[in-house]
This record gives C-alpha cells, sequence and structure tokens, in this order.
C-alpha cells in the first residue's frame, strides 16, 4: 500500500514540474522573430526618451526581471536588451515610477497600456495615438496572466 502511494505521488510530482515547466516554456517556443538590433536602432532614432530596464528593481527576481535600453517616442517605443520570457506580457506607461506589484496595482487606473509584449530579446511596440507619451514618465513591462511585475524604467523624471 505504502508503495502504491508513493508511486502515485511521485507521479503527480512529475506531472506538476512538467506543466510547471511547459508554461515556462511555451511563451519562449511561440514567441515570433525578434526585431533585430538594426531595426530597433533605426527606430529608436526618433526617440524623445531613453532609459534603463535594470536587474535590480524591488519585485524583479531571477525569473521577473529585465536589463538593456528602452526607448520612447511619440510613434514608438524600442527596447535593445533581454527580459526574462513568460506569457502574456504587457507595456504600460505610468505616471509615477512603479518598482512593485502593489504600486502597480494602485495605479493602474491611471496607466496606458501601449501593447502586448511577445518578444524577450528585442521589442519594437507602436505607440497609439490616443497616448500621448509626455503625460508619465514611466515604461513599465508587466505579466498580466500572472499579475506579476517584470521591469521598468523612468523616462522622465
Amino acid at each position: 500500500m505504502k508503495k502504491a502511494v508513493l508511486m502515485i505521488l511521485s507521479h503527480l510530482l512529475i506531472g506538476l514540474a512538467g506543466f510547471a515547466a511547459g508554461i515556462y516554456a511555451l511563451p519562449i517556443l511561440t514567441a515570433p522573430d525578434a526585431p533585430s538590433a538594426e531595426r530597433i536602432a533605426q527606430m529608436a532614432e526618433a526617440a524623445v526618451f531613453t532609459a534603463q530596464f535594470r536587474k535590480d528593481l524591488e519585485d524583479s527576481d531571477f525569473l521577473h526581471q529585465g536589463e538593456g535600453e528602452v526607448t520612447v517616442g511619440k510613434q514608438h517605443i524600442t527596447f535593445a536588451g533581454s527580459i526574462s520570457p513568460g506569457p502574456d506580457y504587457r507595456l504600460y506607461l505610468s505616471p509615477e515610477f512603479v518598482e512593485t506589484e502593489q504600486a502597480f496595482a494602485r495605479l493602474k487606473p491611471q496607466m496606458a497600456e501601449v501593447g502586448r509584449v511577445n518578444t524577450f530579446n528585442n521589442f519594437l511596440l507602436s505607440v497609439p495615438n490616443t497616448i500621448d507619451i509626455s503625460q508619465y514618465n514611466t515604461v513599465i513591462v508587466w505579466c498580466e496572466s500572472f499579475g506579476e511585475f517584470i521591469t521598468a524604467a523612468q523616462y522622465q523624471p
């Protein structure tokens, strides 16, 4: 009887580990090709602001982080660097600097969602015409599905 219970538990744990690995790997496997460094550099030329995503933010950890240069322009936001892979990432603009999930939740009604981030090494997003980048000062990558803070950068005081 004990052997049967141990066998069932071990199979259950292996199944759960496989499921967790699948959730982590699926976004990587289904991600479109990232824009080239040349394309990012070309689009970044029109940027109004430049900032840095950093790994050392308060709610960033080894599974939820980003590092590299982000540029914010009236028509495009570019990123040259890498962010940890995950599902359902969104890019937001915030009127205040945010580096925790609690602060994000408090300010989310005042934020503007720019779009989905589907690549993890470099990205390029068009800024909707309804967003005035000068009304915000911080760009944030957020995991919508799991409510996880990934990274942020303040691009103006």
